[in-house]
């Protein structure tokens, strides 16, 4: 089994138990920009605050503040590191829409997978792949963090030993000269197999903590259809997700999205807060594949897929900007809000 080698240029707190760990406690970084503070978790085999086997373990963010404004944080009810769902922020997965992770489908019960972002995996049993469902992880690979003032790299390097092999690096840094948040990644195949899969941000936005309902809104660049039955919770109208009553605990807005094109541009919504005029814009570089919705009382989340193929040998490079504004504002070149 490989050990995590994390190299870290700031000062970080590791216990050797997480009972009674409080968020001070992971290991986590701190970055600022002129305009942006973020707090982020650092993925750690024993201590991370993230060890579930559904998400990539790097680049898991506690809190995101712009000008008072909060636009992530603790959504879900329960907290256990090994919880598929138990995690913050901007938070990427690698699943192709009918297999949980690379090998899934054709490894025999005992067998072995391959996530993105987490390691190698074990399938316990001939059931389809649940992603709620925690899998053993036998092999996490290699990874090594790298800090810095306003952004932090990571890398994770993985060889399953029968084919499949990449290094995966990825980048969170805030702009110096907007208000954004810049997600970059690259991913190298290394192995003898090709990469054939997809990926997939959650976001998990929570802006300002408001509860899901009318005081908040998604904004497509184009008029979103959905067959999904809403219960009267909310609407499409034209570009925009409306939601016409609060969602309750327990209930949800949910469902496939179509209606995008083929390029790039349909990779672009905003999700605003109308009470606080806290916004933020996210647009991705690649085409969408595939287009999810999903909201509940604490959270709401546009999941836009890209497909990644890769070659033995190839790099396959992606990234997704966030943009954070205030509603009647616009941003001019110097990251001011200017009427």
């Amino acid at each position: 089994m490989a050990k995590s080698l994390i190299k870290q240029t700031i000062a970080i707190l590791l216990l050797t138990s997480t009972a009674g760990m409080n968020a001070a406690d992971f290991p986590q970084a701190e970055i600022a920009s002129r305009f942006l503070k973020a707090k982020l978790y650092l993925p750690d085999e024993k201590q991370g605050y993230y060890r579930g086997s559904r998400f990539d373990w790097s680049g898991v963010i506690e809190s995101l503040n712009y000008k008072g404004h909060e636009y992530f944080g603790v959504w879900f009810p329960k907290y256990d590191p090994t919880l598929h769902d138990a995690i913050t922020g901007p938070v990427e997965e690698f699943r192709g829409s009918d297999e949980g992770g690379l090998g899934f489908n054709e490894a025999k019960p005992g067998g072995m997978f391959v996530k993105i972002g987490v390691g190698v995996l074990r399938k316990p049993d001939d059931k389809p792949y649940n992603f709620a469902r925690s899998y053993q992880i036998v092999n996490p690979g290699t990874r090594v963090v790298r800090p810095h003032a306003d952004s932090v790299d990571f890398e994770h390097e993985l060889n399953d030993g029968e084919g499949y092999a990449y290094k995966y690096k990825k980048t969170v840094r805030l702009s110096p000269k907007l208000p954004q948040l810049i997600i970059e990644h690259s991913l190298k195949n290394t192995g003898k197999r090709v990469i054939d899969t997809a990926v997939y941000n959650h976001d998990f936005f929570m802006v300002d903590k408001e509860q899901t309902g009318p005081g908040m809104r998604v904004v497509f660049t184009f008029p979103p259809k959905s067959d999904a039955d809403w219960k009267g919770n909310a609407e499409i109208k034209g570009d925009d997700i409306v939601y016409l009553r609060p969602v309750e605990k327990g209930q949800s807005v949910a469902g496939p999205l179509t209606g995008y094109g083929n390029g790039p541009d349909a990779n672009d919504f905003r999700v605003e807060n109308l009470k606080t005029g806290a916004g933020v814009r996210e647009t991705g570089s690649q085409p969408v594949s595939q287009l999810y919705f999903w909201s509940i009382a604490t959270t709401i989340c546009p999941e836009a897929y890209i497909k990644v193929h890769v070659e033995p040998g190839q790099t396959f490079k992606w990234r997704i900007v966030y943009e954070f504004y205030l509603t009647g504002t616009k941003t001019n070149e110097t990251g001011e809000g200017a009427s």
